[in-house]
């Protein structure tokens, strides 16, 4: 006896509006032109799609990346600036126990510091001496580098 079990699965109908698979398509010559276009079409559409879906997902990771470099960055300057005062306190506390007065102690433990943070303001002036993009500007503006005048 034949079960619905024994026939596998019904078929199922198609959605309305939807072309099915199986069913007869008129042959005309207008199908058959505007068939590989609308292959090529979708096709196209699927790249595009894949490449959309690639760069979304690439820029989701550079983001996580980024986020854990200003973490990690965040941290290792705390952990630098840690560091930074418990030597110039126990250069302090040293100090303090060669005999020295606390004005004294703390003062040139200030004038420390002043001097570390001149010697990281001299250390990066030569960053700020050109604008941001001169070079982009100057490329779109076509003009030519300080160099290229003198020459």
């Amino acid at each position: 006896m034949d079960t619905a079990a024994d026939r596998g699965p019904a078929p199922v109908p198609p959605r309305p509006g939807a072309s099915s698979h199986y069913a007869p398509q008129p042959e005309s010559h207008e199908a058959s032109i505007m068939e590989p276009i609308e292959r090529t079409f979708a096709a196209l559409r699927r790249l595009a799609t894949n490449y959309a879906l690639l760069g979304v997902l690439d820029m989701r990771r550079a983001a996580v990346q980024f986020a854990w470099l200003i973490g990690a960055g965040i941290m290792m300057t705390v952990l630098v600036v840690t560091a930074w005062l418990a030597l110039v306190v126990a250069l302090a506390v040293w100090m303090f126990g060669q005999g020295l007065s606390w004005p004294a102690v703390l003062s040139i433990a200030a004038l420390l510091n002043l001097a570390a943070a001149a010697f990281v303001g001299w250390r990066v002036k030569h960053i700020f001496d050109q604008k941001p993009f001169s070079a982009t500007l100057r490329q779109l503006k076509a003009e030519p580098a300080a160099q290229e005048k003198q020459a």
